[in-house]
């Protein structure tokens, strides 16, 4: 259903069993930071509101939409984390490398998914 026939503020919270005995990896992007570091501190805020421990909660930096696969790839191999989440923005400008930079971090970090089952 799309949601413009939902009220997306009423919602159930998903109830995370285990959550404690998790370990997640972040990774960010310092392009357009004041956004994407809003989206990490919420991120661990959630997470936390869960039941991940502080020190489960790994997060790493970089430096734009496009490097997020990579680091991702690099964490889960360093940490072989739970989850890795990836935090970007991406600005539409005059031109169209905003779908182009988006088709591209979607369809690797899908393909990452499916290589790590993560």
């Amino acid at each position: 259903m799309a949601s413009k026939h939902k009220n997306l503020s009423a919602h159930k919270e998903a109830v995370f069993k285990n959550a404690g005995k998790w370990k997640i990896a972040i990774v960010v992007s310092e392009y357009h930071d004041d956004i994407t570091f809003a989206l990490r501190d919420g991120c661990i805020e959630m997470l936390k509101k869960h039941g991940v421990k502080d020190k489960s909660i790994i997060t790493q930096l970089a430096p734009g939409a496009f490097e997020l696969p990579l680091v991702a790839k690099w964490l889960y191999d360093k940490t072989n984390a739970d989850a890795v989440i990836c935090l970007g923005c991406v600005i539409k400008g005059d031109t169209d490398h905003d779908k182009y930079i988006n088709h591209a971090v979607a369809d690797a970090l899908m393909d990452l998914g499916l290589k790590t089952k993560t």
